[in-house]
């Protein structure tokens, strides 16, 4: 599973407060924190801590690529700010996200297209978020038709099926899974699957036990990657015992050990 960390984040408490008092060591100590804890990507997301969206972008993606040489996966709605951002990354970059909407998918499919790299489509488009998994596959094939239009491969993009709180909605979990598997049949090669998963805990009271579960069973489902907290050793260890059980990674008695090697 390819691991997207979702700590540096403006939500977060911790990392507010350093991009209001614009000191990169809280930032840098997390990026290098979730590497070592087994991200192969960074998620960047101003949040609601600046009004200066652009610069704080910029500020985020310079003092983490100091700290640490994984992809950074730039998190925001607003295609200037994702611009600037890909032009501050140093190495490479991902798009984090599109919707399905065509206003939404003009803006940010020539980015991915530009700047050759890969892209997390959101199947939400207008109307919001289908309720069953065959809603969100249209508009996951409205993707994959509109990256192909615009010369982006396939294996590039991830379709991210959209997991929400399961205490609001319960039945989203199952249709979310059911997505994961269908869109192994949308083209050849597939488009990758991604969630982000503390999404389904949100408001619960065992949190961390919903996402070592949902991520597991997603992980048995097919996905491919997914954005979380990977501070969480027993979320990683699921992860990474699931991919042992799935045949994905081989077995030996320290299976956990040699895989974060």
């Amino acid at each position: 599973m390819f691991v997207i960390g979702e700590r540096i984040n403006g939500m977060f408490d911790d990392v507010k407060r350093a991009i209001q008092e614009h000191d990169p060591a809280p930032i840098q100590e997390l990026a290098r924190r979730q590497v070592a804890g087994g991200a192969n990507a960074l998620d960047i997301n101003v949040g609601p801590a600046s009004k200066d969206k652009l610069g704080t972008m910029q500020w985020l993606v310079e003092v983490s690529q100091e700290a640490v040489d994984v992809p950074l996966c730039l998190d925001t709605t607003n295609a200037e700010v994702m611009r600037a951002g890909l032009e501050a990354c140093e190495g490479n970059a991902i798009i984090n996200s599109t919707t399905g909407e065509e206003e939404r998918m003009a803006a940010i499919l020539p980015l991915a297209a530009e700047f050759n790299c890969p892209l997390i489509g959101l199947t939400i488009d207008a109307e919001g978020v289908p309720r069953d998994a065959d809603g969100r596959m249209e508009i996951a094939l409205r993707l994959v038709s509109a990256c192909m239009e615009q010369g982006i491969s396939i294996s590039d993009l991830y379709i991210d099926a959209v997991i929400l709180p399961v205490n609001a909605l319960q039945q989203v979990p199952q249709e979310v899974l059911m997505t994961i598997r269908m869109c192994k049949a949308l083209s050849d090669p597939p488009p990758n699957t991604i969630i982000g998963l503390s999404n389904v805990s949100q408001g619960t009271v065992y949190r961390e036990l919903l996402n070592r579960t949902c991520l597991v069973m997603a992980l048995a489902n097919g996905l491919d990657a997914a954005i979380v907290d990977p501070l969480d050793d027993k979320l990683m260890e699921a992860a990474i015992a699931a991919e042992v059980l799935l045949n994905r990674n081989i077995y030996c008695d320290d299976f956990i050990k040699a895989y974060r090697k």
